[in-house]
């Protein structure tokens, strides 16, 4: 148990390795996937071209969406690029660099989908059975146009009682899986020898603007988990102390009421003011988050983290945030009954 934990915090602190991770699985979700795929073409020359390029081309495009799904960067980049300037300014090139990133990773899947769909050449096939040149091949000379052209659209289907054990359907066949695979060959080595160059090109230029762009790209992540997680434990100790402070006013009007009662048979007598529970003011620790205790308060706290994020510079002073929090305001949440020997 304690390893899964440690590789669940490991991948929680790695946004890259999460990312890598999900890029790598949907590669291969993609592979599974198309050998898993039933491919019919309906060989029927209006529809051809439509269905091989549709089965080309859609898929990746879904892919290629849920690659942008899948990355909490992409969500980071649009918020980073949205957000209002506000006391920081905002740098062109760190979005940018989100950008290329999250792109990289979203076009794996896409990408293996077209390179598996062309090297295997039935999509292919199916949508140029109909466009090949018939002079090209002997066995159309003694066919008319109309008849060519309901050849062609029959090519993909090999079953079909109008091409089957026809030589002329394996060699248009056979020359369009051949194109087919030469396009995806030759993508193939592209995008090798591209990345070939961007890995080994990239050490010969200076480095100063690509690490600090990386730097601040993870930094604006980061901070924005680490800002959910405090909300988090703001919200959630909110509460505590919210519910806290309502059993601790009901307790208070439940003594006084028995007080009351009692008071009519045995004479007055002195009531105890109830202590407060324990917790509901201790944990020094948390002083950063019981500043903000009411609705008002953490409603102004987010509206000012969305429009002016504080500027990136832990020596400046504390005095421009302060203001607006520093105040003593209404600890209870509205709906809440507050008591006049509790505090919050």
């Amino acid at each position: 148990m304690d390893k899964f934990r440690t590789l669940f915090q490991h991948f929680q602190s790695s946004s890259e390795s999460v990312m890598n991770g999900i890029c790598l699985l949907l590669a291969m979700v993609t592979v599974k996937l198309y050998s898993s795929f039933d491919f019919n073409c309906p060989c029927l020359a209006r529809y051809n071209a439509l269905y091989g390029l549709g089965l080309l081309f859609t898929p990746p495009i879904a892919l290629f969406l849920c690659g942008l799904l899948a990355n909490r960067q992409s969500v980071v980049m649009v918020e980073e690029w949205r957000r209002p300037a506000g006391h920081r300014r905002k740098d062109p090139g760190i979005i940018r660099y989100m950008c290329s990133s999250v792109l990289q990773r979203a076009l794996a899947a896409p990408l293996v989908w077209i390179l598996l769909a062309l090297l295997d050449g039935k999509c292919f096939v199916c949508a140029f059975s109909s466009s090949v040149d018939p002079e090209k091949f002997l066995d159309f000379a003694n066919m008319t146009p109309s008849q060519v052209q309901l050849f062609l659209a029959k090519v993909p289907c090999k079953e079909d009682e109008l091409v089957r054990n026809s030589p002329a359907r394996k060699a248009v066949s056979r020359y369009l899986r051949c194109l087919s695979q030469a396009i995806g060959w030759s993508l193939t080595l592209l995008l090798i020898v591209l990345a070939f160059l961007a890995r080994c090109l990239r050490p010969c230029f200076d480095q100063t603007i690509f690490l600090q762009r990386r730097y601040w790209s993870n930094y604006v992540d980061l901070e924005q988990k680490l800002f959910d997680e405090t909300c988090c434990e703001h919200a959630r100790d909110f509460a505590h102390r919210c519910v806290l402070h309502f059993f601790a006013s009901m307790q208070g009007e439940m003594r006084a009421r028995g007080l009351r009662r009692d008071s009519a048979c045995r004479g007055p007598e002195t009531a105890e003011k109830p202590e407060p529970p324990e917790g509901l003011d201790g944990g020094s620790g948390k002083a950063h988050l019981r500043a903000v205790s009411s609705q008002e308060q953490v409603d102004h706290l987010l509206s000012t983290w969305y429009s002016s994020k504080p500027p990136l510079d832990l020596t400046a002073s504390s005095g421009l945030w302060g203001g607006g929090l520093s105040h003593r305001a209404p600890t209870v949440v509205p709906g809440t009954r507050a008591s006049p020997h509790t505090n919050v």
